[in-house]
């Protein structure tokens, strides 16, 4: 009878021990956290902030959107206008194109984005920064 009690009480310790634990850790469960929001914000100068892992660079500083600069149209020169009627093509600042074609052409300030709309026989019209133009050509 000395093993049983010895064995007994060891074990109806424990039962009581473990479902004092389970209700402990129900009681004391900390409820659903609201999930962490992260802000960014993009310095505006160097003086706001920086890379940590570049501090030289610039990148991260804001840049201001970039304005559509205006061309001097004077500076295009309609060189010549040659081909057949069903397939003229237009040479413009020594370079050649056909009608709906667009491309860089070099101007005296700068590269200029052009997009030839149509061809005649004494002018051409181009679209320019969204704008149409008419550039008569070039007298010899």
């Amino acid at each position: 009878m000395k093993t049983s009690s010895s064995f007994c009480l060891p074990l109806a310790l424990a039962v009581t021990l473990a479902s004092a634990g389970g209700r402990l850790r129900a009681e004391n469960t900390p409820a659903a956290a609201a999930p962490v929001q992260s802000n960014f914000v993009m310095p505006a100068t160097s003086k706001d902030g920086r890379d940590p892992f570049y501090p030289e660079s610039t990148r991260m500083i804001a840049v201001p959107a970039a304005t559509a600069h205006t061309v001097e149209i004077s500076t295009l020169k309609v060189r010549g206008i040659f081909g057949s009627a069903g397939h003229q093509l237009a040479i413009l600042n020594n370079h050649t194109f056909s009608a709906g074609e667009e491309g860089d052409v070099i101007s005296a300030s700068s590269r200029v984005h052009v997009r030839c709309v149509e061809i005649h026989d004494r002018y051409v019209v181009v679209e320019i920064n969204g704008q149409l133009h008419k550039i008569n050509l070039e007298e010899q």
